[in-house]
């Protein structure tokens, strides 16, 4: 698939077919996202990919910690909650969302539904843990580099019929995620991404987020035109 085709039709999936990824269609798909840049190819990152059972069990601890009014506890730095332009674009796609899946704005328990299914990494049949090695900390640089490979990873999926989020909810309790996943101390936690075939009857899987117009944030320097 052409590059600008592939991003231009990529969407974040919500809704996953009950069907398990082969390893090898994984194994392919970090073979090509590898290829992503880092500073001065310090290639920080690790996959941990977790499916069956113990994906389960960190999906049902996670579900039930956050559901019960338990703190965050994430590795890296929050910015606390969104103010602001931010917040607007947020609640614009919240807002997308909940009117595709038919949730009213009073319909406490299928929004609370909703954040469940969030923390549940959104049933996804895979997930790919994406951390980087803690003396690297503070790691704006190698963040930097763990979002170019997991865009990477994202793309890949979709060039081969495969749908994901990135998912920040899914580990919230990183603690769980380190444990049940045996992932040493000495690499931090950043995201993960939820994955699996598309559920092309899920009405939220046809949402497109809205982007802003170039010139809202693109400033041409030193330009004839």
């Amino acid at each position: 698939m052409e590059f600008e085709t592939l991003v231009q039709s990529r969407r974040s999936v919500r809704g996953f077919r009950n069907e398990p990824v082969p390893r090898a269609v994984i194994e392919a798909i970090i073979e090509s996202a590898k290829r992503a840049p880092s500073s001065m190819n310090t290639q920080p990152w690790h996959v941990h990919v977790l499916t069956g059972h113990p994906l389960e069990e960190v999906r049902r601890r996670n579900m039930e910690e956050m559901a019960g009014g338990a703190r965050v506890k994430r590795d890296i730095i929050s910015h606390g909650e969104y103010q602001g332009v931010h917040r607007t674009r947020q609640v614009d796609i919240a807002k997308k969302l909940f009117g595709a899946m038919g949730i009213a704005r009073d319909d406490k328990p299928m929004r609370q539904d909703w954040v469940l299914r969030g923390f549940r990494q959104f049933d996804a049949p895979v997930s790919l843990v994406l951390t980087y090695d803690r003396v690297l900390d503070p790691g704006a640089v190698c963040h930097f580099d763990l979002g170019a490979l997991c865009y990477g990873i994202v793309l890949a999926a979709w060039d081969r019929g495969l749908g994901s989020v990135i998912n920040g909810q899914g580990i919230m309790r990183s603690d769980i995620v380190r444990e049940v996943a045996g992932i040493p101390e000495d690499e931090v936690i950043m995201t993960c991404v939820a994955m699996g075939y598309p559920d092309d009857g899920f009405a939220a899987n046809a949402v497109r987020s809205d982007r802003e117009h170039n010139d809202e944030f693109v400033r041409y320097v030193g330009f004839a035109d």
